[in-house]
């Protein structure tokens, strides 16, 4: 994993960017061809904006999470009840053309488990990787990380309707996501775990005790920890989010209650949301909570809900905030989250999210001045 210096800071995003419309409208017999056009395209396009650390923009995924289900067996039907989230109780008048989509944080036509989880596609993450290493040496990129789910973030978004226990179910994910992480370092480049399951606190067990809940985050961390016991930690990237939605984000967990247990992670860089108005001012926490000297942190320095390009100066001042508490050398400049976590559905248009990265990018060059 490639480190940012004083003279320059390293730019990255969280992965997902929009899915060109060839690509959505590509024949079967064409797919594999569309999609290693894409991740050209859009790598090329990252670099071309100045990022430093791209990824494939998740051109062969419908979601971050979901994909899961076109490579592995036991996923079907539907589920049966839906995930909303609790502020939507608290603000009942929250709603309208605008939101009405993310009162359901889960897309309606996400399957269930209703069967054994056994891989079935094993060259599908290989593609992936073989597409993105490529497309990195050909762009001149720095370097190129691919994302994939983590074991718990799965839970969130696939009903179990078929194991006897949500542990057995995280347990029944573990190889089948340790085949996707060691595909992707196999290809020599960086694994970004997805896992807001880690922080989304009340999309996943609603009306659970925080304590209880705890406890089955240090679970959730475990499991990621198993399944990518065989890769180096400097190869990987955790990521942790409160969901890539514009609400009131009330009943958001705080940062300093999760930090310790998302610091036993295996993977040394942590990103996290620091740019959103519920999260910007966290920066504080890593004043108490030091970031061990082995970690990176990737703080968001843009937002990802709202159309508002922010000023490179403005980005600059977010990204000296934490240059100050965990030095600049394990830092580089994030997005909160992704720019198109479902192929179908975005909060910004493309024209805007590139906007944002190049302000990024500026952002970055300024603090680097500064430093």
């Amino acid at each position: 994993m490639k480190r940012s210096t004083h003279r320059q800071l390293l730019t990255t995003h969280i992965g997902s960017l929009h899915r060109p419309a060839a690509l959505r409208e590509a024949a079967e017999d064409r797919r594999e061809e569309a999609i290693t056009e894409a991740v050209r395209e859009v790598v090329a396009r990252q670099v071309e904006a100045g990022i430093d650390v791209v990824s494939d923009g998740d051109m062969s995924k419908p979601s971050y999470s979901t994909y899961i289900a076109e490579r592995a067996t036991g996923f079907g039907g539907s589920r049966k009840e839906p995930r909303r989230w609790l502020e939507a109780e608290d603000f009942p008048d929250w709603g309208g053309p605008k939101i009405e989509i993310n009162l359901d944080p889960l897309p309606p036509a996400v399957p269930a488990v209703v069967g054994d989880i056994r891989r079935i596609d094993t060259g599908a993450a290989e593609r992936d990787a073989a597409n993105l290493a490529a497309a990195v040496t050909e762009a001149g990129a720095a370097e190129g990380f691919l994302t994939a789910a983590s074991p718990g973030v799965l839970t969130i978004f696939m009903e179990n309707q078929h194991y006897p226990s949500h542990d057995a179910y995280i347990e029944a994910l573990i190889p089948v996501m340790r085949e996707e992480y060691e595909a992707a370092y196999r290809a020599g480049l960086l694994v970004q775990i997805d896992s807001p399951d880690l922080s989304a606190f009340d999309v996943q067990f609603p009306g659970m005790p925080l304590d209880e809940w705890k406890r089955v985050a240090a679970a959730h961390l475990d499991a990621i920890n198993a399944a990518t016991a065989g890769i180096p930690p400097e190869a990987m990237r955790l990521h942790v989010c409160w969901g890539n939605h514009e609400a009131p984000h009330t009943r958001d967990i705080a940062l300093r209650e999760i930090l310790p247990n998302l610091l036993r992670a295996r993977p040394a860089a942590l990103c996290i949301q620091a740019a959103n108005p519920r999260h910007e001012h966290e920066w504080r926490v890593f004043e108490d909570i030091k970031l061990p000297e082995d970690k990176i942190l990737i703080p968001g320095v843009i937002d990802t809900t709202t159309s508002f390009v922010e000023h490179p100066e403005l980005v600059a001042e977010r990204i000296m905030r934490f240059a100050r508490v965990v030095g600049p050398e394990r830092l580089i400049a994030g997005t909160d989250c992704g720019f198109a976590t479902f192929a179908d559905h975005y909060n910004l248009t493309p024209s805007i999210s590139y906007a944002k990265l190049r302000s990024l990018v500026a952002g970055a060059a300024l603090a680097s001045g500064q430093l």
